[in-house]
């Protein structure tokens, strides 16, 4: 306590460049939302609106704070209270990603030389994802379902309970920061058993994880109806997908997953 004391110095967000940009602009891009953007992007989400409210309020002292006091020196100091917001915060997101990083590392992922499967979907059906947020929830679905009906197949092992282990994230915007909804998931090469026997995966074909995401998105889409038997003759007859399933390995890079035997 005694060192942090000595080096702690409290942030002061209102200095920085984007807590600027967000309280000078936001409610003046909230006003031209409706003219220039709905129509396209849909209905201005009223959760922004608090998460913008907390973000200008995180760590300013008119907002509250806390008063830390070391137990074995007169050293005490002030910390002002965190918005929790995981997304627009930057002082918290990184907080927060090293939180969930380090619970990952020591409660969740074992030693198994996991891969990192990424899942796209059709250009053109990610308009249901924008009008349909709850979507993006069966979207990680669909990736788990494809991950685990693949490697239980190439395991021979449907009648032991195989299971892999996968952890997915929804990721909702692309690099140029446009609506791109995919999966980035991280992905055990090989399962274990009812029994808690561990089964590596030798191989895992791409094109096979590719066709069968897609056909559970498009299922997926046609249950909640979406689209119609007609739309999806349609695109299961175009030569190119535009679905993709691909697993990036951190020593064998993108390209088909493989397994080296047990870890």
């Amino acid at each position: 306590m005694e060192s942090v004391c000595r080096v702690y110095r409290p942030r002061d967000p209102r200095k920085t460049a984007l807590w600027g940009l967000v309280d000078t602009h936001y409610e003046r891009v909230k006003g031209v939302w409706e003219e220039r953007f709905e129509r396209r992007y849909g209905f201005w989400r009223g959760l922004a609106d608090g998460v913008v409210a907390r973000y200008l309020d995180c760590g300013v002292w008119q907002s509250g704070f806390t008063r830390v006091r070391c137990r074995r020196c007169p050293a005490e100091f002030l910390v002002a209270f965190s918005c929790k917001g995981r997304g627009l915060c930057p002082s918290y997101g990184a907080k927060r990603a090293a939180e969930v990083g380090a619970f990952l590392l020591d409660e969740v992922v074992e030693e198994v030389g996991p891969a990192q499967w990424v899942f796209t979907v059709l250009k053109m059906l990610r308009v249901y994802f924008l009008h349909h947020r709850e979507l993006l929830g069966e979207l990680s679905r669909a990736a788990y379902e494809t991950v685990n009906e693949l490697m239980t197949s190439a395991a021979l092992e449907e009648e032991r309970g195989f299971r892999p282990g996968v952890v997915s994230v929804v990721q909702t915007f692309g690099d140029r920061a446009n609506f791109h909804p995919h999966v980035h998931a991280l992905v055990t090469r090989g399962g274990w058993s009812r029994s808690g026997e561990w089964i590596p995966v030798p191989y895992v074909d791409e094109r096979a994880a590719e066709e069968l995401f897609r056909h559970k998105v498009l299922g997926m889409l046609r249950g909640k109806g979406l689209l119609s038997e007609e739309r999806i003759e349609v695109l299961l007859s175009w030569r190119r997908s535009g679905f993709s399933a691909s697993a990036i390995h951190p020593r064998l890079g993108r390209g088909r997953l493989h397994a080296e035997g047990e870890p």
